[in-house]
């Protein structure tokens, strides 16, 4: 069914290596090899390359190398193995740094809100807090209703300000990184679509043939409704997803700049 290249057989059996040694042999991989913010205390510089060899689960793990080796094969029989690599690589690990930069955005709004907070605390203000950064969790209501009602009870004032830390302190220590190699593999379906955007592609997700082009716009417009209007429960790191494609894009036009390079 699947015409297997050499990088991507081998970069299939890594992946798997790897989920294996995960779950069965050596579980602190997770721990220091997921991306994790800048700045919090398991990030290690060499989580931008390790995260996209690690997966949260058989699924997770067998959709990316469903991916892969739809896509991936003609990439490097057009390329060669070590382009396409290289490509697979840039990818992921630029995923990765744009993933960060959102994140050191968000961290830095959120920062802010709790400082601005502090300043003038009110019931409103502690609510919206809670809907922004932490909107899975429940029974905020109560303490905002009351702070609302009175706005200058020392009490109500210091158990909000201090829910507001917690939060903020949750968030920043997360023991839970970003992994997987989605990121690489939107660098692939991007290239796949740019070099044969013609070709239709038989989902199982959808009814009738797409080609290539539109899947692929589609994918990426889903993923950025997603990311900037996120729901709760969703820990999909929809901007490392958006991070891998616009990365393939750069590379790709690189790389077209010089046609002895491109092909």
């Amino acid at each position: 069914m699947f015409n297997l290249t050499p990088t991507v057989r081998n970069l299939l059996i890594v992946n798997v290596v790897f989920f294996l040694a995960q779950t069965s042999l050596l579980p602190l991989i997770t721990q220091v090899g997921s991306l994790y913010p800048i700045g919090s205390p398991y990030f290690y510089p060499w989580q931008f390359f390790t995260y996209m060899f690690l997966h949260g689960g058989w699924g997770h793990l067998i959709s990316n190398m469903f991916g892969l080796i739809s896509f991936g094969p003609l990439l490097e029989q057009r390329w060669g193995a070590s382009r396409f690599l290289t490509f697979w690589l840039i990818c992921g690990v630029g995923a990765g740094l744009l993933y960060e930069g959102v994140r050191a955005y968000e961290m830095n709004k959120m920062e802010q809100a709790r400082q601005e907070f502090h300043r003038s605390p009110s019931g409103a203000d502690f609510a919206n807090f809670f809907r922004d950064y932490f909107p899975e969790a429940t029974g905020y209501e109560t303490l905002a209703g009351a702070l609302q009602r009175n706005p200058q009870n020392q009490e109500y004032i210091n158990a909000a300000t201090s829910a507001v830390d917690g939060v903020v302190s949750e968030v920043h220590n997360a023991r839970n990184g970003m992994l997987g190699a989605s990121g690489a593999l939107f660098g692939i379906l991007f290239a796949f679509a740019y070099l044969f955007p013609n070709t239709e592609l038989m989902l199982l997700f959808f009814p009738f043939p797409i080609k290539a082009k539109y899947f692929v716009f589609l994918y990426a417009a889903y993923e950025l409704y997603s990311g900037v209007h996120r729901t709760p429960g969703d820990n999909v790191a929809h901007f490392a997803h958006l991070g891998g494609l616009l990365i393939g894009f750069i590379v790709l036009k690189f790389w077209e700049s010089g046609r002895e390079r491109f092909y």
